[in-house]
C-alpha cells in the first residue's frame, strides 16, 4: 500500500467530510485504480528498491462490515490489467464532453440554456449547478449532463448509471431532489470512490508527485548536490591557490593530525554545511579528494584563466612575448612565458605558463617558445611583434640566439633588451669604473654583516630607540643583481648615521677581543670621505631608483621608456654643475656635525717620489697619489664627477637605440613628441611592418584634423601614446592602419620585470617543503597565483561544465 511521506491532509473541497470514512476503508483498491496509467514506472520504481517521495508500507486489507467491498476486491485487477480498459477505451457519452482523463469536465456556459417541458413549465440546466456539483460536465448535443468521475475513475465493478451512460442525466425537475438527482448521486458508494480517487489524480497531475516527476526531481536533487560539492571542492582549491598555500599534508588518512590545507578547510567547512560533512564521511572512494581529482580540477581552472587571456589577445591581434628562465628547488629550469598585449584601452602582461626547460642552447629554447604558441592557438608568424628577453647571450644573439630563430619565422618579431637590465648595468658599469666606490658598497655589506649578528643586532635596536624613539630601522643587504635596489641601504644608513657610530663606538670598548676588534676596524673607516661618496650615492641611486621602478610598470611603453631615460639624463647634467655640489657638500657638513666629526684637515705627509722617476711616466700603482676623500676639491675631481660622468656615458651607450627605425616611429606616435604625427619616421615604421603607406598618409592627414577640432571643443591634450591608442580604438574602423600601428607601439615589450615578479611567485609555491610537486601542477598553481584577479572572478558553474566533459571517471555525476 502507498501512503504519502508527509502528513499533509488532503484539503478537497470535492470530497465532504463525511464520505472518507468509505474512501478510507476502500483506499487499497481505488490506489491500485487511480495509479493504473503510471504502472509501469511503479514497476520501475520498485525495481529500483525505493519510491521518490513515497516509502511501502503493508497494512492488512480492510474489510466491510457487509463483506461487500470484499467481493469488488476480487474483481479488481491489477494496474496492468486495467491499463487498456482505462486508457485506451473511452467512456460511454457523447462527443462533446471529455474523452480521457487528460481532459477536465466539459463545463461551457451558454447565454440561454435549452428548456423542455417538464411538468407543468419548461426546464433547463441551471449555470449554477457547476459550483454546487463540480463533477458535472455538460453536453451540448444531448442537453443532458454526466459525472465526470464516474466515467473516468469508477471502478470496473461499479454498476451503470445514468451519470455514465450515453445519453446522459436531463431530468432537470428532479435534478435537486433528496432522493433522487444530483444529491442522490452523491451519495453513492461508487462515486465517493469515483471522487476519491479523481482528487488523488489531481493531486498527482497538479502538485507533479508522480513517480516519474519524484524520480527526476530526486535526481535533479542529487545533481545540484553534486554540483555545489565540485563546485566546494574547486574553490577550497581555488583559495589554497590564490593564497600560494600548500594542498597535501604528509599524511591524508582519517587518523592524521596534519592532513594538510586542503583537507583541513573542508573539514572546517562540513561543520557548518551537511551537505560536506554528509559526502566526507561517505564510505568508497567518491569523494573526490584525492591528488588526481586535485590536478584534474587545477588544470581546468587553469586552463579557464588562459582562456580567457588568450581570448582577449586574440581580439587584440598584435602581441609581444616576454620570457626568462630560472631554477626552481629541484635544480630544475622553468621558463616563464608572458604576453604582452593591448586589450579595451590598457596595455597587459599577463602570465601564461611555466615550462620547464630540457635544454637551454638557443635551439632548445626557441623550439619551447614556439610550442608554447601552438599549444594556445596564437598565431605568431604574422601577429609576433616583439620579444622581450635578458642580456644574456643565448637569448639575444645576432647570429643564432633565441631571438634571431623566433624572427625566422615570425619575421615582425623585433628584440627588445629588457631596459631594467640596461639599467642595473648602467649602475654596475658606474661603479666598477671609480675604485673608491667599489670600496664604499664593500664597506657598507660589511657593516650589514656585522649588524646582522646576534648580540650587535640587540643592541643597533636599543640604541635605535633611545635616539630616535618608534619603529626602528633595518640594514638592509646589498643585491648583486638591483643595484638600484641600494638606494633603500644607503638611505637607511645616512638617515640613522649617529646611530651606526654610537653603536660601533660602544662594542669598541668591550672586553670581546674579536667582536671589539671588528667594530674599531669599521669605525675607523667612517671618516668625513665615507659620508661623502654616501651622499652621493643616495641622490644619484634616487633618482636611478624612481627610473628602475618606472621601467618595471607592465603598463609603461617604450615611447615613455625613452622620455624617462632622457629625464635621468639631464638630471645627472644637473648635479655636474657647481651649485648642486655645494649644495651636497652642505649636506655632508651637516651629516658630519651630527656625528661629531670634524671637517679639519689633518697634516698629512707628502708622498716622496723616487728621484730616479721623475723623468718618467708612472703605469704601476707605487708612484700613483692617493685620492683624498675628505677634501672637498680631491672628492668633487676624483669622486663626485668621475661617477656622474660614467653613469651619463653608459646611460647614452646602453640606452642608445633610439636613433633606430623602431624607436623614432613609436616616439612619432607618441603626443609628447616634438616628432609626433611626423611623416618620414612614421612611414618608415610603417614599412618595417607592411602596412599600406597611402593609406596612412590619408589617415595621418584625416586624424590630425580630428585632434585640432576635440582640442577647440575642449578635450584634454592627449599626453601618452597608451592615450593616443585608446583615443583611436573607437575609430579603428576609420584608421586601420594608424591604429595597428599604435598597437604594434604600445605592445613593444619595455622590460622583463613581470617574468621576475612569477619567479617570486615561483619560490612561494614550489618551496622546500613542497619539492615534489610535478611540473604540471606547478604550472596550473602558478596561473592562478599570478593572475589571481581573474582566478577569482571565474564562472564556478562553467567550471562545473568544463569539468563534467573533461572528467573520464562517471562515479558522480553532474548533468
Amino acid at each position: 500500500m502507498l501512503v504519502p511521506t508527509d502528513d499533509r491532509p488532503f484539503a478537497l473541497a470535492e470530497v465532504k467530510e463525511e464520505d472518507f470514512a468509505f474512501c478510507r476503508s476502500n483506499y487499497k483498491a481505488i490506489s491500485l485504480f487511480v495509479l493504473s496509467d503510471g504502472a509501469d514506472l511503479t514497476d520501475e520504481s520498485q525495481s529500483e528498491g525505493e519510491h521518490d517521495g513515497f516509502i511501502e508500507q503493508q497494512q492488512p486489507e480492510p474489510q466491510s462490515q457487509d463483506g461487500a467491498f470484499s467481493d469488488d476486491m476480487s474483481q479488481c485487477r491489477a494496474p496492468e490489467e486495467s491499463e487498456h480498459t482505462s486508457c485506451d477505451v473511452p467512456p460511454p457519452g457523447p462527443d462533446d464532453i471529455s474523452k480521457s482523463r487528460a481532459d477536465s469536465p466539459v463545463q461551457p456556459i451558454l447565454k440561454m440554456f435549452p428548456k423542455t417541458e417538464q411538468g407543468n413549465r419548461k426546464r433547463g440546466f441551471n449555470v449554477a449547478w457547476y459550483k454546487d456539483f463540480p463533477w458535472l460536465e455538460y453536453s451540448i448535443s444531448k442537453d443532458s449532463v454526466f459525472c465526470y468521475p464516474c466515467r473516468h475513475f469508477s471502478l470496473p465493478n461499479a454498476p451503470n448509471t445514468v451519470f455514465k451512460s450515453e445519453t446522459g442525466f436531463c431530468n432537470w425537475k428532479k435534478a435537486l431532489c433528496r432522493h433522487g438527482g444530483f444529491k442522490d448521486h452523491c451519495k453513492s458508494d461508487h462515486h465517493r470512490s469515483a471522487m476519491f480517487a479523481w482528487t488523488q489524480y489531481k493531486l498527482t497531475v497538479e502538485k507533479k508527485t508522480s513517480m516519474t516527476t519524484l524520480m527526476n526531481e530526486e535526481r535533479e536533487k542529487k545533481l545540484a548536490e553534486n554540483r555545489m560539492y565540485i563546485k566546494s571542492i574547486a574553490e577550497v582549491l581555488l583559495l589554497t591557490a590564490v593564497q600560494n598555500l600548500s594542498q597535501r599534508g604528509h599524511r591524508e588518512s582519517e587518523g592524521s593530525d596534519n592532513p594538510g590545507n586542503f583537507l583541513a578547510i573542508l573539514d572546517t567547512i562540513a561543520k557548518h554545511d551537511p551537505l560536506i560533512k554528509k559526502r566526507l564521511k561517505a564510505h568508497r572512494n567518491a569523494k573526490y579528494t584525492s591528488k588526481n581529482i586535485q590536478n584534474e580540477i587545477l588544470e581546468t581552472l587553469a586552463e579557464m584563466v588562459q582562456q580567457e587571456i588568450i581570448n582577449e589577445v586574440k581580439q587584440s591581434e598584435v602581441f609581444s612575448v616576454i620570457a626568462d628562465e630560472t631554477k626552481d628547488l629541484q635544480k630544475k629550469e622553468q621558463m616563464s612565458f608572458v604576453i604582452r598585449y593591448f586589450y579595451n584601452g590598457a596595455i597587459y602582461e599577463s602570465f601564461l605558463d611555466f615550462v620547464k626547460a630540457d635544454h637551454l642552447d638557443a635551439a632548445g629554447l626557441s623550439s619551447l617558445i614556439i610550442k608554447c604558441f601552438e599549444k594556445h592557438g596564437l598565431e605568431h608568424r604574422s601577429n609576433l611583434v616583439g620579444q622581450g628577453y635578458d642580456g644574456a647571450a643565448v637569448m639575444s644573439g645576432k647570429h643564432s640566439g633565441v631571438c634571431t630563430r623566433i624572427q625566422e619565422v615570425a619575421r615582425y618579431a623585433f628584440y627588445v633588451h629588457c631596459q631594467a637590465h640596461c639599467l642595473n648595468l648602467v649602475i654596475v658599469d658606474s661603479v666598477k669604473s671609480v675604485a673608491e666606490a667599489g670600496c664604499f658598497f664593500s664597506l657598507m655589506q660589511k657593516l650589514h654583516n656585522f649588524l646582522s649578528g646576534s648580540y650587535v643586532h640587540t643592541k643597533w635596536l636599543d640604541v635605535q630607540r633611545e635616539m630616535y624613539g618608534g619603529q626602528p630601522r633595518e640594514m638592509p643587504s646589498l643585491s648583486d643583481t638591483r643595484w638600484a635596489c641600494r638606494y633603500s641601504a644607503c638611505h637607511n644608513v645616512l638617515e640613522r648615521l649617529p646611530a651606526v657610530y654610537s653603536v660601533l663606538q660602544k662594542i669598541a670598548q668591550e672586553k670581546d677581543g674579536d667582536r671589539a676588534t671588528d667594530a674599531r676596524g669599521i669605525l675607523a673607516q667612517l671618516d668625513v670621505g665615507f659620508i661623502n661618496v654616501l651622499v652621493t650615492f643616495h641622490k644619484v641611486l634616487g633618482q636611478s631608483k624612481f627610473l628602475s621602478d618606472m621601467l618595471q610598470s607592465p603598463s609603461l611603453d617604450l615611447a615613455a621608456a625613452a622620455t624617462l631615460v632622457e629625464s635621468l639624463l639631464l638630471t645627472l647634467q644637473q648635479y655636474r654643475s657647481d651649485a648642486c655640489f655645494e649644495d651636497l657638500w652642505k649636506e655632508v657638513e651637516e651629516t658630519a656635525v651630527k656625528c661629531d666629526l670634524s671637517l679639519e684637515k689633518a697634516e698629512r705627509r707628502l708622498p716622496k717620489i723616487n728621484a730616479r722617476l721623475c723623468d718618467y711616466i708612472l703605469m704601476a700603482p707605487s708612484g700613483e697619489r692617493k685620492v683624498q676623500k675628505d677634501d672637498k676639491e680631491s672628492f668633487k675631481t676624483h669622486v663626485y664627477y668621475p661617477v656622474l660622468d660614467s653613469m651619463m656615458g653608459e646611460l647614452q651607450r646602453r640606452f642608445s637605440d633610439t636613433n633606430c627605425c623602431i624607436m623614432k616611429g613609436i616616439q612619432a606616435l607618441s603626443p609628447q613628441s616634438t616628432s609626433f604625427l611626423e611623416k618620414e619616421p612614421l612611414f618608415a615604421f610603417a614599412n618595417i611592418f607592411d602596412s599600406d603607406v597611402d593609406d596612412l598618409a590619408n589617415e595621418v592627414y584625416q586624424i590630425k584634423r580630428v585632434l585640432e577640432r576635440k582640442k577647440k571643443g575642449g578635450m584634454v591634450n592627449l599626453i601618452t601614446l597608451t592615450e593616443f591608442v585608446a583615443f583611436l580604438e573607437p575609430f579603428k574602423d576609420v584608421f586601420h592602419e594608424l591604429f595597428r600601428l599604435g598597437k604594434i607601439a604600445v605592445v613593444t615589450p619595455v622590460s622583463s620585470a613581470s617574468c621576475e615578479r612569477s619567479f617570486s611567485v615561483l619560490t612561494l609555491i614550489k618551496n622546500h617543503l613542497r619539492t615534489t610537486m610535478g611540473d604540471a601542477r606547478l604550472s596550473h598553481l602558478g596561473v592562478l597565483s599570478v593572475e589571481s584577479r581573474r582566478a577569482r572572478s571565474l564562472d564556478l558553474d562553467e567550471f562545473v561544465k568544463r569539468f563534467s566533459s573533461k572528467h573520464g571517471n562517471r562515479r558522480i555525476l553532474l548533468f
